[in-house]
């Protein structure tokens, strides 16, 4: 069965790769873009997540490109790294903005269609960062730390709906943001991790296309970890 997929952030690295898992296993995707060019082969919608207008708008035209949204993958993000005491304010409410109000904007666009239907998947990109924390990361990790609590949340409310809603909380994976990790923090972050090595965006994606299938209908309110061991514990 084809469902209708939204992907936040999904036109490049852990975004794009999960995009093009649930297109590939035959569902009709879209994908949300704030700057540069979407796929050419997915169906592309510019929205900024921290703007409530344009997240309305965007559901609004995945709804009559595809069909109302079945399956919600919020992974849109941003950082904006620092250390705590030398953090501008805006520097810290920007990344909570995207990070999780943007996820929460998302949401609310979506649930009621899942509602009228009585099935949906709603599925969180998270962080091992918002568990284990991380220097220089606070805005970063308080975001990533409340996307699994409102997943939870979610999952209480919605439940009874047929509604499931889970975290993914990937690690150091080959992505854009993990180039800036060199040196000696990515030698301490590979000491941590059991498997020795950086994942890929394909290993992620492979989780949500299980939460995001019939396969995971008993599995709700979970923090998955794709983390290749490192973080285990937290």
């Amino acid at each position: 069965m084809s469902r209708s997929v939204l992907v936040t952030g999904g036109n490049r690295g852990i975004g794009l790769a999960v995009a093009r898992a649930l297109a590939e296993a035959g569902d009709k995707v879209a994908v949300t873009y704030r700057s540069g060019e979407p796929p050419a082969d997915l169906f592309g919608v510019r929205c900024d997540v921290t703007d409530s207008a344009a997240v309305a708008a965007a559901v609004e035209e995945v709804a009559v490109q595809q069909g109302p949204v079945e399956v919600l993958v919020s992974n849109a993000g941003i950082t904006r790294d620092g250390l705590l005491l030398s953090m501008a304010e805006e520097d810290f409410s920007s990344v909570i903005d995207t990070n999780l109000l943007g996820a929460v904007r998302v949401a609310q666009q979506v649930i009621p269609g899942m509602l009228k239907a009585r099935w949906g998947r709603l599925i969180f990109i998270s962080s091992t960062t918002g568990t284990a924390g991380a220097p220089g990361q606070t805005n970063y990790a308080a975001s990533k730390a409340a996307l699994i609590g409102l997943a939870r949340s979610l999952a209480k409310e919605l439940g009874p709906r047929n509604i499931t809603a889970n975290a993914v909380s990937p690690g150091i994976i080959a992505t854009d943001m993990a180039e800036g990790v060199t040196g000696n923090r990515m030698d301490q972050l590979l000491s941590e991790t059991s498997l020795k090595r950086v994942g890929t965006p394909e290993e992620v994606a492979a989780v949500v296309r299980f939460l995001a299938s019939d396969g995971s209908s008993y599995v709700t309110g979970a923090n998955v970890p794709v983390t290749g061991g490192g973080g285990v514990g937290c």
